[in-house]
């Protein structure tokens, strides 16, 4: 059933089996006794494939050739061991060795020794970063020599010294003479110097002098370049979507299937303000909620309608929201929900109106939930949506040039990369293609970024269980059962045990990077002990809105610190009152006691009279992001929202698109800020008080509006 899909090149008894547009070769055993026309097939090699195929050529009389006529002997080494890719024009070729050859290449038949898989695995650890200067011999770090650094990660992938062929530390970099120089160097001139040097490779500025929306934050320190394999999703993942477009046809689609069914959805509009990501429906009392990272409410909305501060404590006044019961809470991680809860709390309002004649009538939320998961799943798994998505791809796909060169340099830097998502083979192909093969060089498809595809992958249970596994073996999607996973292959199910195995990685040589917390990040590094990274594409949205919220935020705690030194004299002359009134007053002598009543009235209306002032702020905190839920990351004025601990909890780095890899390179290595906690503050003060002078080793605090120091604003935008 294979035939169709793939050409066959016999050579001395073995046969590659070459599916079109794969880049890997199967041993498929013993096949003819004799080389036909198709020896003069041009293929496609990964780096290993080529120095295997090497190897059994030279043992059966064939020789290689690079991408010019000449000579293996004559040719280059970077050319007789090419990359992992090339542009098609580069790519390697197969020619026989016939009775004749020329008398070079019967030298170097002769002198060529057959090569080991050994020797073949180490040259495939990227043998292009060895190199010798003046100063020493640099060498890449295997897996075999690496060992832990002191922030505990491993050095597999760094460049380090194997020979010094100069003294000791003498240098000659950054106008800098001897090693030691770095410790004196000040801050702001090696800035100016490196950035003199990035500029001459036209690199753009890094945060926080660059662009803050495109960065990379880190939670637990990532050494990049000891990765071994990254793994993609492609939904939101590398490939971004009109939020409005695809989930407003998507609620479209639902609402047609809930009107079949009686549902009163005459007159409801797609809203995408109404809700955002992290935010958590409440299916008992048909409530949606922002709650902190204790698990708290902070914000809470009945159908469309927002909760004021009495109605949120009546209810949840003694709830701490709980996850784990699935039963209840539905938790809005992705931005596939967003169309699903719009039309959730829109149809709770219908619901509360009486305007529901379904059935017996008797409908309770949680019912009224079901009926809209089931509408919206019927909507994907019947195809509708995607079907229209795959004949206009241009109204819903967001272009990023700059992906396709991500991918390419981290491919090239020697990282195995997959492709794991749970749309099917045709919608995941025009996908793809759509999105990549415009900004690929010429010849080259979106398979040939991927050492291994897996369609239809069935996550959660994907890092759950040991599914079945097939191979998609024609282009319309022809699957047959397998026993297991090669390189190269483009499979249909599986597990992430199967993806270990066969690319011969596991636990923290993977990263896995997808937009989902729950399917692609948390089971992913609780089941296997992947590293992760989330994309979270409102996250430059966020990030434009707290700069721009942080005047209306400095006045904000301008006022509560007001508040807040108001009402330590008020609490003070009101605990000295009472100990005068029951008669343990020491040396507070209160002659005028109706004098000190009157103090404290008049405190207490300025009090009072904050409150009415920072109320209404509390409210409008964030609303640049949202008006009705504020900021993404932040649940109250100084605390985070349950989104922002999900996501320090289960992702090691996030950001808001993959491409934003491209300014850090495949090598970079990702170190956690340290964490603020709340006694970090005024220490500086302490210090200067107790020792008589300011610490001049340590990184100074960035004050607030009353001059305090504040361990937020130091690790927020600048």
């Amino acid at each position: 059933g294979v035939k169709p899909a793939a050409y066959w090149l016999h050579l001395s008894g073995f046969s590659f089996k070459l599916p079109k547009g794969r880049r890997s070769t199967n041993f498929a055993g013993k096949a003819s006794e004799s080389c036909t026309a198709h020896n003069k097939a041009i293929l496609h090699f990964s780096r290993l494939d080529c120095l295997m195929m090497q190897s059994l050529l030279l043992r059966n009389n064939y020789a290689w050739k690079g991408p010019t006529a000449l000579p293996l002997a004559q040719q280059p080494s970077s050319q007789r061991h090419p990359p992992p890719w090339r542009p098609s024009s580069q790519r390697p070729r197969l020619a026989p060795c016939y009775a004749d050859p020329s008398p070079s290449d019967k030298k170097y038949v002769a002198s060529q020794p057959s090569l080991s898989m050994d020797y073949v695995a180490e040259q495939d650890a990227n043998p292009v970063e060895n190199f010798v200067t003046s100063t020493g011999r640099v060498e890449f770090v295997r897996e075999k020599g690496a060992q832990i650094d002191f922030l505990g990660e491993s050095t597999s992938g760094n460049l380090h010294f194997v020979k010094n062929l100069r003294d000791v530390g003498v240098i000659n970099v950054f106008g800098m003479q001897t090693l030691d120089d770095i410790y004196t160097v000040p801050l702001e001139k090696l800035k100016k110097s490196t950035q003199n040097v990035l500029d001459a490779l036209s690199v753009a500025e890094s945060f926080p002098e660059g662009n803050p929306q495109r960065a990379i934050y880190c939670s637990r320190t990532l050494n990049l370049r000891s990765i071994k394999a990254i793994g993609y999703d492609m939904d939101y993942t590398l490939i971004h979507y009109d939020v409005n477009a695809w989930e407003g046809r998507a609620y479209e689609y639902g609402l047609e299937t809930l009107r079949h069914q009686g549902v009163p959805v005459d007159g409801l509009r797609f809203d995408p303000d109404l809700v955002t990501r992290g935010l958590i429906m409440d299916k008992e009392l048909g409530n949606l909620i922002k709650v902190d990272r204790f698990g708290l409410v902070k914000r809470a909305m009945h159908g469309t309608r927002m909760l004021n501060w009495q109605e949120i404590r009546e209810q949840y006044g003694r709830e701490v929201v709980n996850l784990r019961n699935e039963g209840r809470w539905v938790f809005l991680n992705t931005l596939f929900s967003v169309s699903e809860a719009v039309m959730y709390m829109q149809l709770v309002d219908r619901l509360d109106q009486g305007a529901f004649n379904v059935g017996s009538g008797n409908i309770s939320y949680q019912l009224l939930y079901t009926m809209v998961a089931k509408a919206l799943y019927r909507t994907h798994v019947e195809g509708k949506l995607k079907s229209e998505i795959i004949q206009a791809p241009e109204k819903f796909v967001e272009l990023d040039p700059e992906m396709a060169q991500t991918l390419l340099d981290q491919r090239d830097s020697g990282k195995q990369l997959l492709l794991i998502t749970n749309s099917d083979y045709q919608y995941t192909d025009r996908m793809m293609s759509f999105a990549y093969d415009r900004f690929l060089p010429n010849g080259m498809k979106w398979r040939d970024l991927f050492d291994m595809v897996i369609v239809m992958a069935r996550k959660p249970d994907f890092f759950n269980y040991q599914m079945s596994l097939y191979e998609v073996v024609t282009e319309d999607g022809l699957m047959r059962p397998v026993l297991g996973a090669k390189k190269g292959g483009l499979y249909c199910g599986g597990s992430a045990r199967m993806v270990e195995k066969a690319l011969g990685v596991e636990g923290d040589d993977i990263l896995y990077v997808g937009d989902h917390i729950y399917t692609d990040a948390a089971l992913a590094k609780i089941n296997f002990r992947w590293r992760t990274a989330l994309v979270i594409r409102e996250l430059e949205r966020e990030i434009d809105s707290l700069a721009l919220g942080r005047p209306h935020r400095d006045s904000l705690k301008e006022l509560m610190t007001k508040k807040e030194i108001v009402g330590d004299v008020f609490n003070q002359l009101r605990l000295a009152r009472q100990r005068f009134v029951h008669g343990h007053a020491a040396d507070h002598s209160f002659d005028d006691e109706e004098g000190v009543n009157e103090t404290l009235a008049q405190l207490l209306v300025v009090m009072e009279h904050l409150d009415d002032r920072i109320a209404p702020m509390l409210e409008q905190d964030g609303a640049a992001f949202n008006k009705r839920w504020g900021y993404l990351s932040r649940a109250g004025l100084n605390d985070k929202s349950q989104l922002c601990r999900q996501i320090e909890k289960y992702a090691d780095i996030y950001t808001s698109r993959v491409s934003n890899f491209l300014r850090y390179t495949p090598y970079v290595y990702f170190r956690s800020p340290s964490q603020s906690l709340a006694h970090d503050r005024n220490l500086s003060k302490y210090f200067a008080k107790k020792y008589g002078k300011a610490d001049s080793g340590a990184v100074a605090f960035q004050t607030d509006a009353n001059g305090e120091e504040d361990p937020e604003h130091e690790q927020d935008l600048r």
